[in-house]
């Protein structure tokens, strides 16, 4: 009974966990995706200079970059924010169920990957994603209007963020799986030590 009693917790706190990483790629995307869009739209994109036409030519490498980044941007954060609205409901109705066994109905265990998934696309990649169109908004509005000073400053304040960004990312990833191999570990261990103890008992009764 006990060794039952405790599978049901550790189930029951991925679960909340699955609805909390859910929750917040939701939001985060929804926020970051709607960003993007506004900056696509309002960007403008009048070129400096005597001669437009051949300053324009000059930056079309930007602009496809800037362009490419942005529609990465959202896609990310609109495939983040589809994964958590399909399955965040189903989470959340289980969740609200006052009822130790009704957690396997939830399907937080067999949609495991999609829930990491939409984690990953919406603060991983897509923060990333989102710091680097800081800065080709900022060539895009001030480069792109002989401003290159101002672009220059953003690049310099926004790139050790983005190194930083990784390192961190990278850093806390490890640490993760770390505190999540020592945390099976635990269980197993005490999972363990109450079959044992089981085992003693039931032999001690025989005898």
């Amino acid at each position: 009974m006990s060794n039952q009693h405790s599978a049901q917790a550790l189930n029951w706190r991925k679960l909340y966990l699955s609805r909390a990483k859910l929750k917040a790629a939701s939001r985060t995307s929804a926020l970051l995706a709607g960003f993007a869009m506004v900056a696509m739209v309002e960007v403008d994109l009048q070129v400096g200079g005597t001669n437009g036409q051949n300053n324009g030519r000059e930056y079309d490498p930007l602009m496809i970059a800037f362009s490419i980044n942005t529609t990465l941007l959202v896609v990310i954060h609109m495939a983040a924010l589809l994964i958590s609205t399909c399955i965040l409901p189903n989470i959340e109705a289980v969740s609200n169920v006052h009822n130790v066994n009704a957690v396997k109905e939830s399907p937080h265990n067999s949609l495991a990957f999609y829930i990491e998934m939409s984690w990953a696309f919406s603060t991983i990649l897509g923060i990333f994603l989102f710091l680097v169109e800081i800065i080709l908004l900022a060539w895009v509005k001030f480069g792109m209007a002989n401003f290159e000073k101002a672009a220059w400053a953003a690049t310099a304040i926004t790139v050790p963020v983005l190194v930083v960004l990784v390192v961190f990312a990278f850093h806390f990833y490890r640490k993760l799986v770390s505190h999540k191999t020592e945390s099976q570990t635990r269980g197993l261990e005490e999972l363990e030590s109450i079959n044992n103890q089981l085992d003693n008992g039931h032999q001690i009764q025989i005898v």
